[in-house]
């Protein structure tokens, strides 16, 4: 059975470096550089890989493109998303819907451009 619909998650970069500075100062931790074959380059966002969904920031020339179009993927931002939206516009980004209820079960969302151009959303319970 299925635990969730989200295994792994990919987030286009032009530059690397600066997508890394912009994470780290909005959610506070440290992303792990990772270099792959073909030129691939990844900064993987801190995961217990028996537990939780994974993801990166992901650059490489041909394969990765950012938007503000695309799909969409919320990142947990729990207890209170208001804490990471609080240092999105110092870190570069941009807020585009502020925090809002979805409902009560579901708690709150909210939705950023990152420093790369990319539309990401935010979710907590709270």
């Amino acid at each position: 059975m299925m635990k969730h619909a989200i295994d792994w998650f990919e987030i286009p970069t032009s530059d690397l470096e600066r997508a890394c500075a912009f994470y780290e100062k909005i959610f506070q931790f440290k992303l792990q550089p990772m270099e792959l074959a073909n030129r691939l380059r990844m900064a993987m966002f801190p995961v217990d890989p028996t537990q939780s969904v994974g993801g990166a920031l992901c650059h490489h020339p041909e394969f990765y493109s950012p938007s503000a179009t695309g799909t969409l993927v919320y990142l947990n931002a729990d207890p209170d998303l208001a804490a990471v939206l609080g240092r999105i516009g110092k870190a570069g980004g941009k807020i585009v819907v502020p925090k809002t209820q979805i409902s009560p079960e579901y708690g709150f969302m909210a939705v950023f451009i990152d420093s790369e151009g990319n539309r990401v959303a935010l979710h907590s319970r709270s």
